[in-house]
């Protein structure tokens, strides 16, 4: 359906089958969003798609484009990237998973585990070391993006420009929450009243739109800066971005829950798996705590840098 529905062309350069006027990540973002407001898990599908064509935005070269985009534009192919192994989470740069040249091919060797569209992509894009081991899965060397050495940057560069795709999917997740809350609020009753006409709850629900807006507001400001500034690094701006709006997509929901009372715990009624898919916003493409680090990083660095060409104008 998401092919059929030219979705994936969103994210593509038109040179290889895509529909893009110039603001790729801004199209992702926007179509995350709406998707994640009625299934976080569909929207995934389609964000992981996303993810495992970066790589391939930022390094590869035309003929690599060429070969792969299309299929991925047309919805012919899913696409996968696949980084995290059982030791390597958080810690990107712990990747285990080796790539040897022999010959024409890379021989790659490894476990990678809780890739989005695993087993169901037909692209994947693979971050692995180039060290001396014994492997079973062999690659031609032309699918090699950029050059050896550089996967780890590339892996890095990729995060700058998917995790705003985090915080959409998030903003449309407790937009969906909200919209559910909303609606119980209104026409269920409790001492011959709306729930809604109760001011702890009014507060609540207030409270609730406000920091959807908030969320994005950033998210998208985050997308339209990496679609202008495409030579810069957006670190910064995407981990705030992701970071931000999935913390306000987790207490949107629970507040959502909330609103439902029992009901909200239960299966019967659709607001639960909302909290749950908001849960896993915190965490992939770098918990919430990583991204805390990334934030300070920059900015302490940053203050750093400008003190020292202080001095040294001086």
């Amino acid at each position: 359906m998401l092919g059929e529905t030219d979705l994936f062309r969103v994210f593509v350069d038109d040179r290889f089958g895509g529909l893009t006027d110039g603001t790729p990540i801004m199209n992702m973002v926007i179509v995350t969003e709406e998707l994640s407001r009625a299934c976080a898990g569909i929207a995934l599908a389609f964000a992981g798609t996303a993810l495992g064509a970066i790589p391939i935005i930022l390094s590869g070269n035309d003929e690599q484009k060429q070969r792969w985009l299309p299929d991925v534009a047309a919805g012919k192919k899913l696409a996968a990237f696949a980084l995290t192994e059982p030791q390597a989470g958080s810690d990107a740069a712990a990747v285990r998973t080796t790539a040897i040249r022999d010959g024409n091919h890379y021989v790659l060797n490894g476990t990678k585990q809780w890739i989005t569209n695993g087993g169901e992509a037909e692209l994947y894009s693979v971050i692995a070391l180039t060290n001396p081991a014994k492997g079973d899965c062999r690659v031609p060397v032309e699918n090699c993006l950029a050059r050896e050495g550089t996967g780890f940057i590339t892996a890095m560069k990729t995060f700058d420009v998917s995790r705003p795709g985090v915080g959409a999917q998030a903003v449309g997740i407790a937009q969906g929450a909200f919209d559910l809350a909303l609606e119980y609020a209104c026409t269920r009753r409790q001492f011959d009243a709306p729930i809604g006409s109760f001011q702890g709850l009014r507060f609540m629900i207030a409270d609730m739109a406000m920091k959807i807006e908030a969320a994005r507001a950033l998210v998208y400001a985050t997308a339209r800066h990496v679609d202008r500034q495409p030579k810069e690094r957006p670190t910064l701006y995407a981990a705030m971005a992701k970071c931000f709006a999935s913390d306000v997509a987790m207490d949107v929901s629970v507040d959502a829950v909330q609103i439902f009372g029992g009901y909200g715990y239960m299966h019967d009624y659709p607001i639960e798996k909302y909290m749950r898919d908001a849960k896993i916003t915190q965490i992939y493409e770098g918990t919430n705590q990583i991204q805390r680090e990334e934030i300070s990083k920059v900015l302490i660095g940053g203050f750093h840098s400008r003190r020292s060409a202080t001095a040294r104008a001086a």
